[in-house]
């Protein structure tokens, strides 16, 4: 079954769905600046677009750009600044 969720009033959409191996989610983010937190750990992959990343214990922002992925641990809070609409695919577990 199929779960659509809206954040940051409409600014960022995605569908849940049970992939083959875990949960996933796949979305898109409007510019902007968003402040997301984790429960399990998660795999971001970027579609379309970039994503500008705070992650946990980093002291530096990284871009991430189409076809590139990153990491956040469980239980965790990461910034990102948006500055072009983008689309994701979340990987949990």
């Amino acid at each position: 079954m199929l779960a659509v969720n809206e954040y940051f009033e409409g600014q960022v959409k995605s569908i849940g769905f049970q992939g083959k191996d875990k949960p996933a989610s796949v979305g898109v983010m409007e510019p902007g600046d968003y402040e997301f937190g984790t429960g399990a750990p998660e795999v971001m992959i970027v579609v379309s677009g970039a994503l500008t990343v705070l992650l946990p214990g980093s002291d530096c922002w990284q871009t991430y750009h189409a076809g590139t992925q990153f990491d956040v641990a469980g239980d965790a809070k990461f910034q990102v600044k948006v500055e072009t609409q983008t689309a994701y695919l979340c990987l949990y577990g």
